[in-house]
């Protein structure tokens, strides 16, 4: 039956049936990633192992993440995104498998990195997949739907892991997460057949007369990627030092911070695939305006944070951030792929990737260290301060893009 024009539908109208199946492979794929929301736990009560040791661990960990996303862009490049796809899920899933099994602290380190390492080597190939199968039309949708699919999956996961953990203990971990990235690695191969031609419609248009480039001679680019980080690094802050704040501040319990912090992906859920769908549809819309729009709505959400007074300036502040968030990922991550075209596809999207891994790799110590030093209000405040440079980081960004255009014309 067709559906009438205006619809719900209309929101996924248009999205290619091979968006669909890398959506499906990231949900699967996410809903057993159980491992890393426990890995804390898992090593101090399982392991018994101190929290300096955790913490080595943990940045590992975080190398292994930029190490993996680096390694992923170069072998996209070098053969293609689908093999690197099925490699990265195969060897991620038994190395999973493996891990349970590792004891000291030498292994564990090492094992962790390894298998981060190859886990997020699948992070380019899949950037570079959606690019391959979308078009101009949906390719911010496309984005958005995979999006949504890890946004699922990791909803189910850590609620899951929590019931296998009390069930069948947390070798019980290991083992469906392995094999959650086997399946959805069978489910890839079974229903994606592998492209002759990788190359998208917009790179086969610019093949002939565009010379490859990489992203770390492209100074615009860099310059866009350095804002990333920057926004990531704050971003996270919402998901370590912030849920500290909830506790320690305004004495909330575990419950309150679970459900205040949960409303980020439910919002997600149910608002960022019609958000993105609206944003298409206006011609006019600039997404590095709207990009900065995304950056003004986190300040407002540190701003309150700041002149919190009650529990529900805290959830109108987790709001801000969500909507910021909803704005920014999506359109970056278009940006991006837009800015690769004709290029180093796999080098682009891997420092994509990249800016958000190192995020993560100095940002929850950062953030910890910060409140230890000088507390909650001014390290808010620095956060807030960090997002004014992106905002000053995007503007060169947009003005060295307009400059590069009309060199072009001229």
């Amino acid at each position: 039956m067709t559906q009438p024009k205006g619809s719900f539908w209309d929101i996924y109208r248009g999205i290619p049936k091979e968006i669909w199946i890398l959506s499906i492979v990231s949900l699967i794929n996410r809903i057993g990633a159980m491992v890393i929301p426990f890995l804390s736990i898992y090593l101090s009560d399982s392991k018994g192992f101190t929290l300096h040791e955790i913490g080595w661990i943990m940045t590992a960990f975080g190398v292994g993440s930029v190490v993996g996303s680096w390694l992923g862009g170069k072998l996209t490049d070098r053969i293609g995104f689908y093999p690197v796809i099925v490699f990265s899920l195969l060897t991620s899933g038994i190395g999973l498998i493996i891990l349970k099994d590792l004891d000291s602290f030498m292994q564990i380190a090492l094992g962790f990195f390894l298998v981060i390492l190859l886990s997020d080597i699948l992070r380019p190939p899949v950037f570079v997949a959606v690019n391959n199968y979308c078009n101009e039309e949906n390719r911010t949708r496309s984005i958005t739907l995979v999006r949504l699919a890890i946004n699922l999956g990791f909803a189910f996961g850590p609620a899951t892991g929590g019931m296998l953990i009390a069930s069948f203990g947390y070798a019980s971990l290991f083992w469906v997460d392995g094999l959650s990235c086997i399946l959805a690695m069978l489910f890839f191969i079974l229903t994606l057949k592998k492209p002759i031609n990788a190359l998208s419609k917009e790179e086969k248009k610019e093949e002939d007369s565009s010379v490859l480039k990489s992203p770390y001679k492209d100074k615009s680019y860099l310059l866009f990627v350095l804002s990333l980080t920057l926004f990531g690094l704050v971003f996270i802050q919402y998901f370590s030092t912030v849920p500290l704040f909830y506790k320690d501040v305004h004495d909330l319990s575990e419950a309150t911070i679970g459900l205040i912090i949960s409303s980020n992906g439910f919002i997600i859920f149910l608002l960022e695939m019609p958000l993105m769908h609206w944003i298409e549809k206006q011609k006019k819309a600039s997404k590095m305006n709207v990009m900065m729009i995304a950056v003004g709505c986190v300040i407002i959400s540190y701003m309150l944070l700041m002149l919190s007074f009650d529990v529900t300036l805290l959830v109108v502040g987790m709001i801000f951030l969500t909507i910021g968030e909803m704005l920014m990922f999506p359109l970056s991550n278009t940006e991006a792929m837009q800015r690769s075209l004709g290029k180093n596809q796999g080098d682009y999207m891997a420092l994509y990737a990249i800016s958000f891994s190192i995020a993560h790799l100095i940002g929850h110590n950062l953030g910890m260290q910060s409140v230890d030093f000088m507390g909650f209000n001014l390290t808010w405040v620095a956060m807030s301060i960090g997002l004014v440079v992106c905002l000053f980081l995007l503007q060169l960004y947009k003005q060295s893009v307009k400059k590069e255009k009309e060199l072009e014309l001229n």
